[in-house]
């Protein structure tokens, strides 16, 4: 009767009844005085009890409090081995960047606090309903980030220490959204690629290639063992992580030559040190996070964002990064504008023309170099203010005469043999590679509201002599990923068709990420001659012709929601002039303009089987909600409270509630 109770509360050691119930306490005394006590809030005294009761000592209380932040994950032994797994690599060690900017901090008379708020890995949940979560958690976090900013009075400034595809935006919208404190962006860099091996946006595709018949089970399981090479650092590749760290720099949020560095090595721990010194100096000096963040500085980090060759999903960050600072959303043709504007300078995983990893990447001189190149052009706001206390300009100047830049490079070229002007190009160099801007923004009777692709890496086999491309195709369409990734899987798609998934943006599924399909179309030899048409949201290391973000979503009505198996889709993309369209043209035999099309859609219902994932989650439902009254995808899937508020009062006066 009771084996299992025992057998779950085994033999207790006899020392574990010998409970002490009380204890001396720390020894010393707090540094009170008759003002504070006569003045001070109870939770500022409390608070010195509270410390030392934790360790402090109490003739070191009147030191200037500092908040450090992270998303740290995974329990980690003294030796580094894992006590229990973090969800991705790239929150496993960011607390030993948290604890060498803790040391810096109270070595100069600070008081170190720090707090945490984990986060998920898409990649880990790609094809899984774990993806419904992925980017409805940047709002939560963000707000979770803030509140325990605040939940802190006595803090004096924040170091928001993340690195991967939600957790870095939540932390910089958190940090946006306190413009009267001073704040750090510690990013926690990347992982190193095996010395043999694939890099891990490639290897989550060795399903679909195992099915189609280009690896063997030995081969797919020995290279997914070794594809994340060290233990800690976002994926190897410019990515949704890696374009959130570029960005955080360019923003003016990090110290200088700060994003990309290799996690675990010592110019990764160096970089935590000198950011708390920066934390520190902008908190003497005065400076908040409202003299980082401006309108100006958010321009800068999309003009570097193009150069780079970033994410699509900083679409959706960088607008609400300024909508937590209270400044000006950029609207789409502020990305098309700077888009046209800036060519793409960098060469790496997973646009090419080289598919540098991300450390070459940092060796090359990151983001410093690049905007070296951009202030040549004239493309940057060098009057910018940064967390450095000095101007953009400022550190622009320091950074082309430094001793860093010129050692990293030298190493990069002659310990490894790559030439760091092929990883970080100058514009003619670009130009003779003929590299195009990043993305460009279609529109049409499927996506009147607008969609993106990232048409840079629109592989240039499929584009016709004057750099377009073009693809005229039956539609293959589906209402789930996990359809479209079997009909890939099982020869369900050929070359020349275009596939639609549809009723998976915010209102389906949280707005779900799409790499399983954009990896399998990348990696399959029929792969290039497919498009994908979706109001999804795609992986950063996704390439090809893959429209996503189509507005209006099909669960708002969008006319992507209408459309059939066998419609004739025309897709056109100038990687030039960065104009694109996207439109139905026919059905069966019948062929018709995109404006006779247009009306067509319109009469048609609504796709039979579309609707809201079974699986969507109560919390995404909200987020959805909200988000959507909020202005939705293109302005960032933020939370607008005064949107919010007033939709609310409307709708309780229409349904009588008062």
């Amino acid at each position: 009767m009771y084996e299992q109770i025992t057998s779950i509360m085994g033999e207790t050691a006899s020392n574990c009844f010998d409970i002490i119930a009380h204890a001396p306490g720390a020894t010393g005394r707090l540094p009170l005085t008759d003002d504070l006590l006569r003045n001070a809030p109870s939770g500022d005294l409390f608070g010195m009890s509270q410390n030392v009761g934790m360790g402090w000592k109490p003739g070191e209380l009147n030191g200037k409090q500092f908040l450090i932040l992270s998303t740290q994950g995974g329990i980690r032994n003294e030796d580094g081995s894992p006590a229990a797994l973090g969800y991705h690599t790239g929150h496993w060690e960011v607390g030993l960047l948290m604890k060498a900017a803790a040391e810096e901090l109270s070595s100069r008379g600070g008081i170190p606090f720090a707090g945490y708020v984990s986060d998920p890995c898409d990649g880990r949940s790609q094809g899984t309903t774990g993806m419904f979560d992925s980017l409805p958690y940047r709002n939560d976090a963000a707000m979770v980030f803030r509140r325990l900013i605040r939940s802190l009075p006595t803090r004096k400034g924040v170091l928001g220490v993340a690195t991967c595809d939600k957790g870095l935006p939540a932390m910089m919208l958190a940090l946006a959204g306190m413009p009267q404190l001073p704040g750090v962006i510690v990013p926690g860099g990347v992982t190193l690629p095996p010395t043999d091996g694939e890099d891990a946006g490639k290897i989550q595709t060795i399903g679909a290639r195992y099915v189609n018949g280009e690896l063997s089970l030995e081969m797919a399981s020995d290279l997914g063992c070794r594809a994340c090479a060290t233990p800690g650092g976002g994926c190897q590749f410019l990515g949704t992580a890696a374009t959130a760290q570029v960005v955080a720099e360019a923003l003016g949020m990090t110290v200088p030559h700060a994003a990309l560095a290799p996690s675990g090595q010592p110019i990764w721990f160096e970089m935590a040190r000198q950011s708390s010194r920066a934390l520190i100096h902008m908190e003497s000096q005065g400076m908040r996070m409202a003299d980082i963040v401006t309108d100006a500085s958010i321009r800068n980090a999309m003009t570097v964002h193009a150069a780079f060759g970033g994410s699509t999903n900083l679409l959706l960050h960088i607008p609400a990064i300024a909508h937590a600072a209270g400044l000006t959303i950029p609207a789409v043709q502020d990305w098309i504008q700077v888009n046209k504007n800036v060519p793409r300078l960098v060469s790496a995983l997973p646009n090419g023309p080289i598919f540098y990893p991300t450390i070459r990447v940092f060796q090359a001189g990151g983001v410093p170099e690049v905007m070296l190149h951009l202030r040549q052009l004239g493309l940057l706001d060098e009057s910018v203010p940064t967390v450095t206390g000095t101007s953009l300009g400022q550190v622009l100047d320091w950074w082309e005469s430094s001793e860093r830049r010129h050692l990293m490079r030298k190493q990069l070229k002659e310990q490894d043999g790559i030439d760091p002007d092929s990883v970080i190009m100058s514009v003619e160099h670009a130009q003779r590679l003929g590299i195009s801007s990043t993305v460009t923004f279609p529109t049409g009777n499927i996506a009147p509201e607008g969609s993106v692709i990232k048409s840079t890496s629109i592989d240039p086999a499929v584009l016709d002599e004057h750099g377009v491309y073009r693809h005229r195709g039956r539609a293959k369409v589906f209402t789930t990923e996990r359809e479209a990734i079997h009909a890939i899987k099982t020869g369900g798609i050929l070359a020349g068709d275009v596939v639609v998934l549809l009723g998976r943006g915010p209102s389906g599924t949280g707005m779900e990420e799409t790499y399983q399909l954009t990896s399998a179309l990348k990696h399959l030899p029929f792969g290039k001659y497919v498009s994908l048409i979706t109001d999804a949201r795609f992986s950063g290391v996704s390439t090809g012709a893959c429209i996503g973000h189509v507005g209006p979503e099909a669960l708002a009505g969008g006319p992507i929601g209408k459309l059939r198996n066998g419609d004739l889709i025309d897709i056109a993309v100038d990687r030039n002039t960065l104009e694109g369209s996207v439109n139905f043209v026919g059905e069966g035999d019948l062929e018709f303009s995109p404006e006779e099309g247009a009306l067509i859609l319109a009469q048609r219902p609504f796709h039979p089987d579309m609707r809201p994932d079974e699986a969507l989650p109560d919390d995404t439902k909200l987020w959805a909600a909200l988000q959507s009254v909020s202005g939705g995808t293109w302005r960032g899937n933020v939370y607008d409270v005064e949107r919010i508020v007033t939709a609310l009062e409307a709708g309780k006066k229409a349904l009588g509630w008062y």
